[in-house]
């Protein structure tokens, strides 16, 4: 199926490493221009280069904070200066973990709420508004939020309000943003095998003296799968939902935790 996404231009937050880089990747091979957006430089810089390398479509990297209104209308501008416009939004900048210290109630701390809902929830109204105007011009933009699994089951206070507060953000956006042919949809990951996240793993498994393979298959990842999601297969999704092709969908969160085990939605 051709995507008809050659020539266009997207933004992607936190596009430096993890399910953003994969994002950012799987936009570039379908001939995208990609901004990757991050609060550090080098990685940035970084991984732009190792996108190009890939895929060999030339990537732009924009330090920018997405909990900062001023670094965010800023960030789009320079994009816009060098693209000459955006058709694209992907959201997946987060701070992680969503609630340190631990998963009570009790670690739900003022300051860990109020930083948490900066970044994943007004941080992606912030790059929204900023690429709109741009949007409702041509009459035609994506919006892509990455939520959690939190939007569906407890897991912590802060991890389930701040991604019940992205979906509930796209949705608003969907039907504001939709008569001007712009949509906008919310997808959800469950346990993915990120660098980051792989990492840790290892650590662990060296603490318990197996290898990462034995730790990795004692993990229960509640999908039907049942095994971890690769950023990749998460990029494939987000991927077609930045396409002309997915028109007819918008507004409603998207699954991709390789079928989360006992839920049924309706």
């Amino acid at each position: 199926m051709d995507l008809e996404l050659g020539g266009k231009r997207a933004i992607v937050t936190g596009g430096g490493s993890g399910i953003g880089y994969a994002i950012a990747e799987g936009l570039s091979a379908e001939g995208v221009r990609v901004a990757i957006v991050g609060r550090r430089a080098e990685p940035l810089r970084a991984a732009a280069a190792r996108v190009g390398l890939t895929t060999g479509t030339a990537m732009l990297p924009v330090p920018g904070d997405v909990g900062d209104d001023e670094s965010v209308r800023a960030m789009v501008g320079k994009v816009v200066d060098e693209f000459g416009g955006v058709d694209i939004l992907v959201n997946v900048a987060s701070v992680n973990p969503a609630q340190p210290g631990g998963l009570g109630y009790e670690h739900a701390t003022d300051e860990v709420f109020t930083a948490q809902l900066n970044v994943k929830v007004i941080g992606y109204l912030r790059t929204a508004r900023a690429v709109a105007p741009y949007f409702i011009q041509q009459r035609w933009g994506r919006i892509i939020n990455v939520s959690g699994i939190g939007v569906r089951k407890t897991y912590s206070v802060v991890n389930s309000v701040r991604n019940a507060g992205v979906v509930a953000l796209t949705k608003n956006l969907a039907d504001e943003l939709g008569p001007y042919g712009v949509t906008a949809t919310a997808v959800y990951p469950g346990h993915t095998l990120s660098d980051n996240y792989r990492d840790r793993l290892q650590d662990e498994a060296a603490e318990l003296g197996v290898s990462l393979e034995d730790h990795l298959a004692s993990i229960d990842t509640g999908n039907a799968l049942g095994r971890f999601v690769r950023p990749e297969e998460i990029a494939w999704v987000t991927t077609f939902l930045a396409s002309p092709k997915s028109v007819t969908i918008s507004g409603d969160p998207i699954p991709v935790g390789g079928g989360f085990l006992g839920h049924i939605y309706y």
